[in-house]
């Protein structure tokens, strides 16, 4: 018997072989994913575009109002004209920085401000304003020193509860090594470690060398406190004395471990 054919063999081994899919490569995907891509672009071209204009070239984003906090010395007039606020500009626009350095420089009053945007339309000032701890004498006036040592104010008149301080360094080893700014910020530290109660009976902080300070207290009473080291403790011992010795006209904590209190 004759076998099948060679033609015959050719067509079932075609009809045995799974047929192909037909091939679908990159570019018959390609227009529609372009597409796609070129419509995100413009969209967001279209977003920045937009806030762009919201931020800079619209009338919904701009400067109408102006708010200062912390003011106590100062007025809120005086901080906003220094402040020069662009009123009527886009608030994203605004040098708050540049604020910040103008309002320090010509208030020597403010220790520290915070120019903040408070959207949509406001500029906020938040000012810190530096506290006097100690005067001292300049003809009939005052001048202010802080808990740094920074002379920042002139003052008619002296601030309620706060001491003088008397400079008078004698010529000495002390006042060659230290210098007298030293020598101020010394008598801060000092004042700065007072209690309480002794803090507000303080008329004069005394100052003749780095460790040579006193006070000088209502009722003639004084205070030998030496240098301004041990601040803390000095204090402590202070209070206990004054406790025990309230009709003393003198005490000195110089040497802490071992107090003295005179007069009566």
């Amino acid at each position: 018997m004759a076998g099948p054919t060679t033609a015959q063999r050719g067509a079932a081994g075609r009809a045995d072989t799974p047929a192909r899919a037909p091939h679908i490569g990159p570019q018959g995907r390609g227009p529609g994913r372009r597409t796609l891509l070129v419509l995100i672009a413009v969209a967001a071209a279209l977003l920045t575009g937009f806030v762009l204009w919201a931020l800079y070239g619209s009338s919904w984003l701009r400067v109408e109002r102006v708010s200062t906090s912390g003011v106590e010395v100062l007025t809120r007039a005086e901080v906003e004209a220094v402040a020069a606020t662009p009123m009527g500009a886009p608030l994203v626009s605004v040098d708050t920085d540049g604020m910040e350095d103008r309002l320090r420089q010509k208030l020597s009053r403010i220790d520290t401000v915070d120019v903040v945007r408070d959207w949509p339309h406001g500029i906020s000032l938040k000012v810190t304003e530096r506290k006097p701890v100690l005067l001292v004498r300049k003809g009939a006036k005052f001048v202010e020193v802080d808990a740094g040592g920074v002379r920042f104010a002139t003052v008619d008149r002296a601030p309620a509860g706060v001491p003088l301080l008397e400079l008078t360094p004698d010529r000495s080893a002390s006042l060659r090594r230290f210098g007298s700014d030293r020598l101020v910020r010394e008598a801060v530290r000092v004042a700065g470690d007072l209690p309480k109660g002794v803090a507000k009976d303080t008329e004069a902080v005394r100052v003749t060398s780095y460790d040579a300070i006193s006070l000088r207290l209502t009722r003639d009473r004084d205070v030998t406190w030496g240098s301004g080291e041990d601040g803390a403790v000095k204090a402590r011992v202070l209070t206990a004395l004054m406790k025990a010795a309230p009709k003393a006209g003198h005490f000195d904590v110089s040497a802490p471990t071992a107090p003295a209190v005179s007069g009566s």
